[in-house]
């Protein structure tokens, strides 16, 4: 990037990328719990594209209602992740179409409410955590560090050793005490509020469309096994998995500098999810002959 761009590495183009780079990384931070955790949500994307409709549709350019309905997003947020969670553990529905199917859920609810065409507007004092500064530096970067430290003080916790047991051995984990069904229900709300947040951000930043939010589950996933987490759970970073985001976005801006876009994105995340994966199958029976 520095060399095909230069302001990259100046303080106001870094800050300009992190900017940009700060929904998907928190979604990458989400999407974490839930996949070391050994299970899959595929519904962050669409919960994006309903957190931004819904919000331009209360606010509709209202100051004044611009706090009340971003508790009311957040609180959304955690009702999907608690929804996947529940249905996923105490119904014994596979995650892969448990959130499949709330993708689809959130995805019909929005063309049904809107027609295909957003309404409303978001009002000023909204948009300023997408845009807007704290002095030098963009509100956007300042919620990103917050979540970022939240999420590792999480997994340096009780909780994160509860969650990679869980993720690693799920029935070694609930004979050692741990309570299986809940960290993975608290895994989803987690992955529902950091979704609740990029939506925030996002509307805040490219405004208000029925689309905001599409294909971003994706990009979360191969941003997390970009950072080496093991698809399959009990293995992998949180901080990996953030720099996993950063890299997939800077990759994402040199195809966009070079005039290489769209549809190559998506070629390029299957090609990273495919080596990942088979990467990590490649050293699994090493490390097995290691341990025995």
């Amino acid at each position: 990037m520095a060399v095909v761009n230069p302001f990259f590495l100046e303080p106001a183009g870094f800050l300009a990328f992190v900017k940009r780079a700060a929904p998907l990384v928190i979604l990458a931070a989400g999407q974490y719990f839930v996949i070391v955790s050994g299970e899959f949500d595929l519904s962050v994307g669409s919960l994006v594209t309903v957190e931004v409709v819904v919000a331009a549709r209360l606010i509709d350019g209202q100051e004044s209602a611009t706090w009340w309905v971003l508790l009311l997003l957040v609180a959304i947020g955690a009702l999907v992740g608690l929804v996947n969670g529940l249905v996923t553990t105490l119904l014994s529905v596979p995650s892969f179409i448990t959130t499949l199917g709330m993708l689809l859920i959130l995805s019909g609810a929005v063309f049904l409410w809107t027609g295909g065409a957003p309404r409303g507007a978001l009002s000023q004092a909204f948009r300023v955590f997408g845009r807007g500064d704290l002095g030098p530096v963009p509100w956007s970067v300042v919620i990103l560090v917050v979540v970022a430290a939240a999420a590792v003080l999480l997994m340096r916790a009780d909780f994160g050793k509860r969650l990679m047991a869980t993720g690693d051995n799920d029935r070694a984990a609930a004979l050692s005490g741990v309570r299986v069904a809940r960290t993975r229900i608290l895994a989803f709300v987690l992955s529902g509020l950091a979704a609740a947040v990029a939506g925030i951000l996002l509307g805040g930043f490219a405004g208000v469309s029925a689309q905001v939010g599409q294909g971003l589950e994706f990009s979360a996933i191969t941003a997390v096994v970009l950072g080496g987490v093991v698809l399959g759970g009990g293995r992998g970073s949180v901080v990996a998995a953030m720099a996993g985001a950063f890299s997939l976005e800077a990759l994402f801006a040199l195809l966009n500098l070079y005039g290489i876009s769209g549809p190559l994105e998506y070629t390029v995340q299957g090609v990273i999810i495919i080596a990942a994966v088979a990467a990590g199958a490649a050293q699994f029976p090493s490390r097995l002959r290691a341990s025995t």
